[in-house]
């Protein structure tokens, strides 16, 4: 398709690398490869030239793309201002078998998938073998909803690259979104492959398809999980950022300011994949606890995955995310680690300085728990502290001194040694103590259960903060019960009604 010196010039050299070639009027025409760009000839480009490329391929869509029928190749064209095409950006489309076996067992657990990186990295590619897969090796009735026709190539006819998946064209680039709702409520898919997804009604529309059991697989641009996260078009892709007003109360216990950000709802899609590279990806597996902890200012990890030339996985390793950066993370740099937290009694001493705790029922916690720990008076010589939450709030004296150090405060409910005893064990691994969130999701489930199970009428949960409240709401919603919140910060709290209880206020006001 190409003028006849452009593509001897091409053929001179091996094109396994070739990316695209460039036709732009009045300049020599350039190849781009792997390694590089190289200048194809010292005579520029001609408008007859331009016009003979044009003539050759389909017409151009509203998105300025066009392709040859049966291949993966894309043309692009560059107007002026009457419209008149005055340059092409002719790239060499691939089908890659075996491309996505570095994502194999995501695919295979039926997770909707996002993959994210930036234009030219290979997600088309991964994507198209992602739709093969699902559709020939596990059976799956994959629909394909292919607006440029990169996925399954130009023309009526599917490439067969993506194997036995079907293929719906979107006749305009801004339909694309009713073309997704369209695939799901016509074709019975239970697969839905979509590529670039880049606007809020995009945004909405996988939601929805989502939201109706249908496993979703799609890209989108981007280098890591935190561009999307600062993208207030794409972020409802993993639950949608929103700012949050905290009471006084909840911002002194987190040690926060009162506005802080938080996860809007679940994600559209559980996993995330970051393509690197040809040859590496980071996974985020579980992409709402990724997300929520990066909010919180926790430190998460990515599992880096790097594969070989004949696409086997050959190295994983975790490797952390900084919450504390804007900076994009660079897998070839060196890792940001986590702070170290001092060992807990059962290894090495612990030292522990007791503020506004009895001395004596501390004592007598650690040689009840045979602890390896023991009792200091001055916060230089503590490895840790154990106060009572009003003195907590204060933060005055030794536990101002123990924050400016790192050194870790342990709040305990109320001064008794059983108190002290669950505070000890919980440090060394032991005991029932549970993780706040974990409990307060067990205790929604157990309220789940006994309405579900042995007809009660409501159940009233402990009080929780806003967070944790929201996810106990969403926990009710999927079983398809109704809840609401009742009482004042710091003691309002999720209540769970069964069949028939009346809510007491419309529904969108019981979930606020």
């Amino acid at each position: 398709m190409l003028p006849s010196r452009v593509s001897a010039a091409v053929r001179q050299r091996s094109a396994t690398d070739l990316i695209e070639v460039i036709v732009d009027l009045g300049r020599v025409p350039t190849a781009r490869y792997t390694t590089g760009e190289l200048a194809l000839s010292n005579d520029e480009v001609a408008d007859q030239e331009i016009e003979q490329v044009v003539a050759r391929v389909s017409e151009f869509g509203e998105d300025n793309r066009a392709g040859i029928p049966r291949t993966l190749h894309r043309i692009s064209a560059i107007r002026n201002r009457a419209g008149r095409i005055v340059g092409l950006t002719c790239r060499v489309g691939r089908s890659v078998s075996g491309s996505s076996n570095v994502i194999r067992d995501l695919v295979e657990s039926g997770r909707s998938i996002l993959l994210l990186g930036a234009p030219g990295v290979g997600k088309t590619t991964m994507l198209r073998d992602v739709a093969r897969m699902l559709a020939e090796e596990f059976g799956k009735r994959v629909v394909i909803v292919d607006t440029s026709n990169e996925i399954g190539g130009d023309g009526d006819v599917p490439h067969p690259g993506i194997g036995r998946a079907r293929r719906m064209q979107v006749p305009r680039p801004d339909a694309q979104h009713e073309v997704m709702i369209e695939a799901v409520e016509n074709h019975t898919p239970e697969v839905i492959v979509i590529d670039e997804i880049g606007t809020a009604q995009e945004a909405d529309a996988a939601r929805t398809i989502a939201e109706r059991g249908v496993q979703l697989i799609g890209t989108a641009h981007g280098n890591t999980l935190s561009n999307l996260m600062q993208n207030p078009t794409l972020s409802d892709l993993i639950g949608g950022i929103e700012s949050v007003t905290l009471s006084d109360e909840e911002a002194r216990r987190r040690g926060t300011q009162k506005t802080v950000l938080e996860r809007r709802n679940p994600p559209t899609f559980d996993s995330l994949v970051e393509i690197q590279s040809f040859s590496r990806v980071a996974v985020h597996d579980d992409v709402a606890s990724t997300v929520d902890a990066l909010l919180r200012g926790y430190e998460s990890e990515a599992e880096v995955r790097v594969v070989d030339a004949e696409g086997e996985v050959e190295l994983i390793e975790r490797v952390p995310l900084a919450p504390d950066t804007d900076e994009p993370l660079r897998f070839h740099d060196e890792p940001r680690r986590a702070r170290e937290v001092p060992p807990a009694p059962g290894g090495p001493q612990k030292r522990i300085l007791p503020f506004g705790i009895s001395r004596s029922r501390l004592e007598a916690a650690i040689q009840g728990t045979r602890s390896a720990a023991s009792i200091v008076d001055s916060v230089r010589d503590a490895d840790a502290v154990m106060t009572l939450r009003p003195y907590y709030r204060r933060r005055s004296g030794p536990l101002k001194q123990a924050e400016e150090r790192g050194i870790p405060i342990y709040v305990l409910r109320n001064n008794t040694t059983t108190q002290m005893e669950r505070q000890l064990m919980a440090l060394r691994g032991e005991g029932d103590v549970e993780d706040p969130t974990t409990a307060a999701l067990r205790e929604a489930e157990e309220a789940i259960a006994t309405i579900s199970f042995r007809g009660a009428a409501s159940v009233e949960l402990t009080p929780q903060n806003a967070y944790i409240r929201r996810l106990q709401h969403e926990l009710a919603t999927r079983h398809g019960l109704r809840t609401i919140s009742k009482g004042r910060e710091p003691f309002r709290r999720v209540t769970v009604l069964g069949e028939g209880v009346p809510a007491g206020l419309p529904w969108t006001e019981a979930r606020r």
